[in-house]
């Protein structure tokens, strides 16, 4: 039998096709790693939440555990006299919502009436508070400015006061015979009764220019209605009363946020600034071309906080009129709390205050899509 000779140098294939090289030992030490590397991050992973579980209780304790009882006692009738949980209180299913959102009455009158209010004051003190922010920010951000520490902290220090504290100054500055009225009358201005003035101020402004008569509205404006509030009431703007409110949220809630863009600008690098600088662009160019990207993700914080804090505003409400004159100064979140303890309605309460979580978290995504990066050459979302 002729036996084949192999040539010197020759490596005999045993396995594969012919003239493939052998490929196996690589490709079974390449699969054992990522098996080891899985597992190692299985491994973190349960290691992890191990962790935080207690962190995880707690919360879930605290915070997911009464927000699903207050979604139940919403669909009750219940006074809070007995277990929500057992036959006492009554299930009365969505009919909460329904008397808030489509039944003619008192309840859905004064709901209606509170986001009117609120709409007015979120759409004045969020871009208000804003933009005043960014200001002082650019302002205590100059290298070459003086006592930028003391300025930095006069800024503040509102933000920092008891928001009691200040409603109750408030109040004195702005009554009828208050140091605002006073230095008004220096001017030859006379000043309004500030929270004893349930008149819009954009009605007041119709009516001065003759377009609108406040007292008698004829029209549209009248023969419409929305939640059982005409369109002129809708439209006729914050009160006097709403305003006096609406500066003194822009007052105290500027200096957290001109903390925030403040940090924000101070992480811009420089790169950006002295390359526009050598384009030769002007300061107005530079804030709308350079700075204002930079600080995309820092507005959509700002302007995210402002919402959720301006829709679930209360504190000043409870002291400076509790909804007076008028239910002008009338919120969700004050209607939420005064349908539970002054009117024994918990399940009202909570229906309003699962509406009042429902609209803010469909503006913040409204609010998102809005600020989104926009690609320059593909028009596609990044």
């Amino acid at each position: 039998m002729p036996i084949r000779t192999m040539r010197a140098g020759s490596i005999p294939r045993t396995t594969g096709s012919p003239g493939a090289p052998d490929s196996a030992p690589g490709r079974a030490g390449t699969t054992a790693k990522v098996r080891a590397r899985r597992a190692g991050l299985r491994g973190e992973g349960t290691w992890g939440w191990l962790f935080v579980s207690p962190m995880v209780l707690v919360l879930g304790l605290f915070m997911a555990l009464p927000i699903l009882m207050a979604l139940w006692v919403s669909l009750l009738h219940w006074d809070g006299q007995s277990n929500p949980f057992s036959g006492q209180a009554d299930f009365v299913g969505l009919d909460n919502y329904r008397a808030l959102l489509t039944q003619d009455g008192l309840d859905r009158t004064l709901f209606a009436t509170s986001l009117r209010n609120n709409a007015y004051y979120v759409l004045l003190t969020v871009p208000l508070q804003t933009v005043l922010a960014l200001g002082l920010a650019l302002v205590v951000n100059q290298k070459l400015l003086r006592g930028r520490g003391a300025l930095r902290t006069t800024f503040f220090f509102p933000s920092v006061t008891s928001s009691i504290a200040v409603s109750t100054v408030f109040l004195f500055l702005f009554q009828g015979s208050g140091s605002v009225n006073t230095m008004l009358s220096w001017i030859g201005i006379k000043g309004p009764n500030w929270f004893a003035d349930p008149r819009g101020v954009l009605s007041l402004i119709l009516g001065s220019l003759g377009i609108v008569d406040p007292e008698r509205p004829t029209g549209m404006l009248a023969n419409h209605s929305t939640l059982g509030l005409s369109w002129f009431e809708w439209l006729s703007g914050p009160s006097v009363a709403m305003c006096t409110l609406i500066l003194l949220a822009v007052w105290t809630t500027s200096g957290t946020f001109m903390l925030i863009f403040l940090a924000a600008l101070q992480n811009i690098p420089r790169e950006l600034e002295e390359s526009a600088a050598m384009e030769g662009v002007n300061r107005r160019q530079m804030l709308w071309h350079v700075t204002l990207p930079a600080l995309r993700p820092v507005l959509f914080l700002v302007l995210t906080l402002g919402l959720i804090s301006t829709w679930q505003v209360f504190d000043q409400v409870y002291v400076m009129g509790q909804g007076a004159p008028g239910n002008t100064t009338l919120t969700p979140a004050f209607l939420s709390y005064s349908a539970g303890f002054d009117n024994a309605d918990f399940g009202q309460g909570s229906a309003i205050a699962f509406i009042l979580l429902a609209l803010i978290l469909i503006l913040t995504a409204f609010q998102r899509w809005a600020l989104r990066e926009r690609g320059a050459s593909t028009g596609r979302n990044r």
